[in-house]
């Protein structure tokens, strides 16, 4: 079965190209979200097997967002997408328990191998 994956992003083009290369490499995008209210609620109602989020949304930020889902489950697989110079949030991201992240602008390649070491 095809792992079911939520992609989180206030750009609608960075959604549009990690879902095209998830989607070309089988696996499923089953919801997309624009902000990190959106991110908890689409997580609570899909149950993905993983989030890709990004760090910097209105609303509510990646950060805050990843709390609130890991707060609902702590089994969940978060992976956080930074734009360069966020160190400080990528590692207060992974200390909150995001299981990696990718730096924008994406190689599509680092996207999978990210995706493919959290699935297992």
């Amino acid at each position: 079965m095809a792992n079911r994956i939520l992609i989180v992003d206030d750009a609608a083009f960075m959604r549009m190209m990690i879902k095209d290369v998830l989607g070309k490499n089988g696996y499923e995008v089953v919801g997309e979200g624009v902000n990190g209210l959106d991110a908890v609620d689409k997580y609570n109602e899909l149950k993905p097997d993983l989030v890709l989020m990004d760090i910097t949304m209105p609303e509510m930020d990646g950060l805050q967002a990843l709390k609130k889902i890991r707060e609902g489950d702590a089994e969940a697989k978060v992976i956080m997408c930074s734009a360069m110079g966020q160190q400080a949030m990528v590692i207060e991201a992974i200390q909150s328990g995001a299981k990696d992240f990718i730096v924008k602008p994406f190689q599509p390649d680092r996207v999978l191998e990210a995706v493919k070491k959290v699935l297992g």
